[in-house]
């Protein structure tokens, strides 16, 4: 597969102006403004395939909406260079938003007051959709998303899923390239984040979409994504396979115990025990011992009498914890 989206040394500062403290500060402040520069972005570099679906995660303030803003086009970077589709966003303006769609959780391309079905309408005019393709994207997308019932409502009586809903399906009306999702199941119900979950795999087959999704649900990233990519203090962490990562920490393995009676103390060779409360505890095996049913039981029924355990790996919120805290992120 091509590479669609190349990020080469790309740099984002900001300049913050800051406020004097003391006597005069106001006139100060007026006549002699000082400012600090904020880097937001510091010599990014990563490429995405045509076709992929990307995680772009990273705790709140590491960077990924400049970055998407830069992507789409409305910021310019400080220094590097940025191509999407043979394009510069910032300079290829026009030529480039006809192949991007954006869709910000919180923000709305969507007009309030009026019918879903005008919006899209103005939408289908902006773009310069030709009526035949128009009827068939509403057809495919209608049929997709379930929106019969929605069209025909203004947008500021619907719910937030279903808003989401016809935000996606605004943004792909004019069958974009490329994909930019920020947050896009951010206060969903969980039967609509499924929704939206499987809409996106469904249009990244059928039209083989480019899809970027920065998002702090996990869950997202585990059902949604063949890559990630990983940001923090501005910087590029990690890219690669989701699951390289969820390996990485698979070893790692909580167990449940029911004892046969109380005991006192709990102590296991290469476990540490998190809790233990009468005839009840929970361990957690050591990085440096792996996690083997039959060694385990061998080696806990040495020395106590157990009724039942059960084993539990990591989760996906619990393996992202840790990748943070790897990077000291957190």
């Amino acid at each position: 597969m091509s590479k669609i989206i190349t990020f080469e040394h790309i740099c984002k500062d900001f300049k913050i102006p800051e406020r004097q403290q003391g006597r005069f500060s106001t006139l100060k402040n007026f006549f002699h403004r000082k400012h600090k520069i904020i880097s937001a972005l510091k010599d990014v570099n990563f490429s995405i395939e045509e076709g992929d679906i990307v995680g772009y995660i990273g705790p709140n303030g590491a960077g990924k909406s400049t970055t998407i803003k830069i992507m789409s086009g409305i910021l310019t970077p400080t220094s590097g260079n940025c191509l999407i589709d043979g394009l510069i966003p910032w300079q290829d303006r026009k030529k480039f938003v006809k192949n991007i769609g954006v869709v910000f959780g919180q923000r709305s391309q969507l007009w309030w007051d009026v019918p879903v079905i005008d919006s899209f309408e103005l939408l289908k005019d902006i773009y310069k959709i030709p009526n035949e393709t128009f009827k068939e994207t509403l057809y495919i997308l209608n049929k997709a998303l379930n929106l019969n019932e929605l069209l025909k409502r203004p947008l500021r009586q619907l719910s937030l899923g279903q808003k989401m809903k016809c935000e996606l399906a605004g943004s792909l009306l004019h069958r974009p390239k490329i994909l930019f999702l920020d947050e896009p199941t951010i206060g969903l119900d969980a039967v609509t984040k499924l929704s939206v979950r499987d809409f996106i795999k469904y249009i990244n087959k059928k039209w083989h979409t480019t899809v970027i999704l920065t998002t702090h649900d996990m869950n997202d990233i585990e059902a949604l994504t063949n890559k990630i990519i990983l940001i923090g203090k501005g910087q590029i962490l990690y890219q690669g396979n989701f699951d390289n990562i969820k390996n990485k920490y698979s070893s790692i393995k909580t167990i449940d115990v029911e004892f046969a009676k109380d005991y006192d103390k709990i102590e296991l060779d290469g476990y540490e025990v998190i809790e233990h409360i009468k005839k009840f505890a929970t361990l957690k095996n050591l990085p440096s011992t792996k996690f083997h049913t039959k060694n385990f039981v061998n080696q806990i029924t040495d020395k106590y009498e157990i009724i039942d355990f059960q084993v539990h790996s990591l989760s996906v919120d619990e393996i992202l914890a840790k990748l943070y805290k790897e990077y000291q992120l957190s």
